[in-house]
């Protein structure tokens, strides 16, 4: 399946310009910017048609590529997009596109499956919010939504400046929002949790033993209840 095949908005320019922001110029000026093993990913059914909202450098989309999934990821930064178009198994892929979370290119119901993975978080309050309901919209009934953010047992809480409750200003003037488990199931108030934990790991930083601290969830899209 390719881009134009995609259930776009009418009039919507998918490969819309976006300005460059500070997400951009890290990727531009540090290429990939996470290591690590990937996220676990859940056993979808072949065939399923699945968006990353945020790919970022593709540390999560080349594991879902080699997948027989139908991956369409996008993201705000352009040159994140870039590095994701070297990707292994790109012949998987729906479409991999610039655009902003907050106001995504699809018709409603166009998705099985949402994976919202750390981009929520370096969003404001209103973007949250929205960035949530758009997720929320595109994916059709019966679909599953996977979220992860960083959570309030994060070693970092607390570093920066506080802009908003629980939200910080770091250097390069990237945001970073840390969640509660309450706060992540108001957010995707409309659609019904299966599972909501926080895990818990060390890092190793000077010397020092320091605690890193995620949200880890899902939510199914249920039909409405009939009258």
């Amino acid at each position: 399946m390719e881009i134009d095949d995609l259930d776009v908005h009418q009039g919507m320019d998918i490969r819309m310009n976006i300005p460059d922001d500070a997400w951009n110029q890290a990727f531009l000026t540090r290429g990939r910017l996470y290591g690590g093993s990937p996220p676990p990913l859940p056993g979808l059914p072949p065939g399923s048609r699945i968006l990353e909202i945020g790919c970022g450098d593709g540390k999560g989309l080349g594991p879902m590529l080699s997948r027989d999934w139908s991956v369409t990821a996008i993201d705000r930064a352009p040159a994140a997009v870039s590095l994701c178009r070297s990707l292994r198994g790109r012949e998987n892929a729906g479409g991999l596109l610039v655009a902003d979370a907050k106001t995504l290119p699809f018709r409603q119901a166009s998705f099985d499956a949402v994976f919202c993975s750390h981009i929520l978080g370096h969003l404001d309050h209103p973007g949250r919010i929205a960035g949530a309901a758009e997720s929320i919209r595109v994916l059709r009934q019966g679909g599953l939504l996977f979220f992860r953010g960083f959570s309030t047992g994060d070693m970092r809480v607390g570093s920066g400046v506080e802009v908003e409750p629980g939200t910080f200003l770091r250097n390069r003037g990237i945001i970073t929002h840390y969640f509660t488990g309450e706060e992540v199931c108001s957010l995707f108030y409309r659609l019904t949790p299966v599972d909501c934990a926080i895990q818990h790991w060390s890092i190793r930083i000077r010397g020092e033993d320091v605690q890193r601290s995620e949200i880890h969830a899902c939510f199914r899209k249920m039909p409405p209840e009939s009258p």
